[in-house]
């Protein structure tokens, strides 16, 4: 074989040598990027899945509980599927019950059962699984339409937290599923001790609640919220320093009173 074919060759076959192991670098790199992606999510669903161990775990399934809220009585049962209700009296003195039973709404004022348009179903459904859904906070986190992200660490008061950012898919996620939620939870405690949203309807807004008032009702947490009022468009996760720094407003009080579990054969405050 000749000099020049000799270059030739190795030119050749070192050329295929580094094209193959730039194949397998990219692979492996690929396999890398693709496992680091997995790892943070079983992260992430880790440490929300402790949250609601910590908050009530599996008493969750068969929870049959009442409470009142704004004068209103507030009932969740889901045992099979969910339940939920409320009663309460309106301007007029009229009884209203509404009931989303496994998605299905109705309503009835004295009893009788009445006709609602689709706006109106919409309307009074959100507004009772609003309040079921942050009064047993953190359960509803594990539902299928729910869409987490841990996006790190932080410390509030001294202590340190999980951030976990909330959204939900179109199907399965309510006429609100565009709103965005974020999570802060204690990583000794598994609490969750903040939590802020952000929403567009009505013009849009911002709040970040700070829990207080925690106790344990057969098992189930219960847990009361401040709510803080930021400027429209304040980023989620700057909510907890300007917290600290007493600069958010005060806006109300969420709060779940006369907490009983209907399964227990004596009442429990």
């Amino acid at each position: 074989m000749s000099k020049f074919f000799k270059i030739v060759f190795g030119i050749v076959f070192i050329t295929i040598v580094s094209c193959k192991d730039h194949k397998k670098n990219d692979k492996n790199s690929m396999v890398n990027e693709k496992s680091t992606e997995e790892i943070n999510q079983n992260n992430t669903e880790s440490i929300v899945n402790n949250a609601i161990t910590a908050h009530g775990g599996s008493s969750y399934d068969t929870a049959n509980y009442e409470f009142v809220f704004r004068d209103k009585l507030y009932r969740f049962n889901n045992t099979n599927g969910y339940a939920y209700q409320v009663n309460f009296k309106d301007s007029l003195g009229n009884k209203i019950e509404d009931n989303l039973l496994n998605g299905e709404f109705n309503r009835t004022v004295n009893e009788e059962q009445v006709e609602l348009s689709e706006k109106d179903i919409a309307k009074y459904s959100n507004a009772l699984n609003s309040v079921i859904y942050f009064a047993t906070l953190p359960h509803k986190l594990s539902d299928k339409a729910v869409q987490k992200e841990g996006i790190g660490e932080t410390v509030i008061k001294g202590e340190d937290y999980d951030v976990v950012r909330v959204t939900f898919g179109k199907e399965g996620g309510g006429t609100d599923h565009d709103d965005i939620f974020m999570y802060w939870i204690n990583k000794k405690s598994h609490y969750i001790n903040y939590l802020a949203y952000s929403y567009s309807v009505n013009e849009g807004g911002v709040r970040f609640r700070s829990a207080y008032n925690p106790r344990t009702v057969d098992g189930i947490r219960f847990q009361d919220y401040i709510n803080w009022e930021a400027p429209v468009g304040t980023p989620l996760n700057e909510l907890p320093a300007l917290f600290e720094k007493g600069e958010l407003k005060e806006l109300s009080r969420i709060e779940t009173q006369n907490v009983r579990n209907l399964n227990a054969t004596e009442p429990v405050e």
